[in-house]
């Protein structure tokens, strides 16, 4: 007889050893599948970040080349020596030195052209007088529509980013202010990201340099950069840098490596600028939250920096207001200008978002200021705060994530504004509004997600922990009891052992349910992990507290729909002065006691 219990004891052993093994193998392949589908997705987005964040630091660059070469080109000795053909070169030496030491361009050249396309100056050769009308198809473009015109280009000398500003005199075109500025500051402010550069030009335009300006090469290929790493390079030529010219990202050697594009004038691709970011700098907590926030920190840079040009191109408004408004209507943000009460101006992209009007002074009809649209919501700005008007609270902090929401044609939008003083003069602002409601629609998301247990769609234990914090401090200063009650479901393993890991959740899920209409609003229901939940209930002491516990219990038991089950509740009230750790250690040791003495049943303690 022994034998034959031993016998069904290994059966049972091997049984259970061989279910557990397969659950386990099931368990983790599920948690690898996605761990490794979080992985895929937050490379997805870092190399989705990282295409934007160049993409956009070259385009700043271009904004702030043109701001500069605007007001240059307005300048009467640039005029006078486009119309006489003599530049005194040690003016424009000393102008370059000025940018080099008070900005960050470093490394600017300047180009004049006279109106025949003829070259007047360079400041990087002493070379002038020849024509570049065969060659240069962009400054004859902007010699024919007199607008500014901003690129990347590829010469003998290097690839740069290029800002060509029509000079005029009497409404006529004289000639060409151009700007060229390189990528070495674009290169630093991502090298600060921990990312490394390697800004190449394609074989056809390398084939046309004859000064290349870094002098280094890569398998017939010109690598513009100065500072390029040169494991990078090693690494490039050892796998074939030409397996790099895509606009998707690889995985490789530890790295992350994301290439971007270099387009021309015509559209066609000069080169590309390919990044390196290593793994372990990005980050696998909270992955997308943290992204979010290096975006919004992105986000109020590029707001600072516009501002910073708008204000360049508000000062030019006063002597080329058409001219001006035409660059300002270009931007995909909302531009408004205003005196604090109300909307003097705005630009096309405002009518993007205010549809229903086909004209500001239609909008101003019915709304004198935009401020009169904000929503008061915790966390945006409104048209009072803190006792100031919101375009002086925002000039008074530059560096708050300073937000409005907007509902417009039963529609919510999210904006990010900067402000900045236009004409002290007239007391005109400008209002940029940056629209960032996919990010603020996605933050609310995630934030929404990281506290609901995703089974259950109750709160989750990091929901447990924000609200007996908040409760115990509510707890504290208005002096009410808070009763805490610990549930387990009894022999829940058994429940997944013999019916499944299915049948399992649908206990959870239907019990949950069923708890759920049995408290008050007020009271906070969450699951703690696995078959453990806990109840915080405010204004309730430790006898309410197990009164409703016996509710509850009972209401289980008599249940039994998915499958009948009992549960054990160990129930404690909030002592005044103890910590939450404390007061959870209280209320799980009545659980454990409850559980101890046979389960189904209520202990107190």
């Amino acid at each position: 007889m022994s034998i034959f219990n031993n016998r069904k004891i290994y059966i049972f052993l091997a049984s259970f050893i061989s279910i557990l093994m397969v659950a386990s193998y099931y368990y983790f392949d599920f948690v690898n599948a996605k761990k490794y589908e979080m992985q895929e997705e937050n490379y997805k987005h870092q190399a989705t970040d990282m295409h934007s964040r160049v993409a956009q630091m070259i385009f700043e660059k271009q904004k702030a080349t043109i701001a500069i070469a605007l007001v240059l080109s307005q300048d009467q000795r640039l005029i006078d020596e486009i119309k006489n053909r003599r530049v005194h070169r040690n003016y424009y030496k000393a102008l370059v030195k000025k940018l080099k030491q008070d900005t960050e361009y470093k490394n600017i050249w300047i180009n004049i052209i006279d109106k025949n396309l003829n070259s007047v100056y360079r400041s990087w050769t002493n070379k002038r007088g020849d024509s570049v009308k065969n060659v240069r198809t962009d400054l004859a473009e902007v010699i024919k529509t007199k607008k500014v015109l901003y690129t990347i280009s590829s010469g003998k000398f290097a690839v740069a980013i290029k800002a060509m500003v029509p000079i005029m005199e009497s409404n006529r075109v004289i000639g060409v202010l151009e700007l060229i500025s390189h990528f070495n500051s674009i290169e630093k402010g991502l090298k600060k990201s921990q990312i490394d550069s390697v800004v190449m030009l394609n074989k056809e335009h390398t084939q046309k340099l004859q000064h290349p300006f870094t002098e280094t090469f890569l398998e017939g290929y010109y690598i513009a950069n100065f500072d390029v790493p040169k494991d990078k390079l090693a690494y490039l030529q050892q796998e074939g840098i030409e397996n790099y010219f895509s606009t998707g990202y690889k995985i490789e050697n530890g790295y992350i490596i994301v290439s971007y594009p270099l387009t021309g004038f015509k559209g066609d691709t000069l080169g590309y600028y390919i990044m390196f970011k290593k793994l372990t700098d990005i980050s696998t907590d909270n992955e997308e939250f943290f992204i979010f926030k290096w975006v919004a920190v992105g986000f109020i840079i590029i707001l600072i920096l516009a501002g910073m040009v708008n204000l360049v191109l508000f000062y030019l408004l006063a002597r080329q207001k058409s001219y001006i408004k035409n660059i300002i209507d270009s931007s995909t943000n909302i531009v408004i200008i205003n005196d604090k009460e109300k909307i003097i101006d705005v630009n096309k992209t405002f009518f993007k978002y205010f549809s229903k009007e086909s004209s500001i002074e239609e909008f101003k009809d019915r709304h004198g200021c935009i401020c009169e649209l904000f929503v008061h919501e915790d966390g945006y700005i409104t048209r009072y705060i803190d006792g100031e008007l919101w375009i002086d609270y925002i000039l008074h902090n530059p560096d708050k994530p300073n937000k409005v929401k907007i509902i417009y044609d039963n529609q919510s939008y999210y904006f990010s504004v900067g402000v900045a003083l236009v004409s002290e003069e007239k007391g005109y602002y400008s209002a940029i509004f940056s629209d960032v409601t996919n990010e603020e629609m996605y933050k609310k998301e995630l934030e929404t997600l990281t506290i609901t247990d995703s089974l259950t769609n109750i709160g989750n234990r990091r929901y447990y922990k924000i609200k007996i914090e908040e409760t115990i401090t509510l707890a504290k200063r208005y002096k009410f009891p808070i009763a805490v009650i610990m549930i387990d479901i009894d022999h829940f393993k058994r429940v997944n052992d013999k019916h499944g890991h299915g049948v399992g959740d649908s206990v959870l899920v239907e019990y949950t349910k069923l708890i759920s209409t049995m408290i008050r609003e007020a009271d906070i229901f969450c699951r703690m992990g696995g078959e453990e939940f806990l109840i915080i209930v405010p204004y309730a002491d430790l006898q309410k507290g197990a009164k409703l516990a016996e509710k509850i219990r009972k209401k289980v038991a008599d249940h039994k729909v998915v499958l009948p089950i009992t549960m054990s509740f160990g129930v404690t009230e909030y002592i005044q002065g103890e910590d939450s750790e404390h007061l959870l250690s209280r209320a799980d040791e009545a659980l454990y006691e409850a559980k101890a003495n046979g389960r189904n049943q209520v202990v107190t303690r």
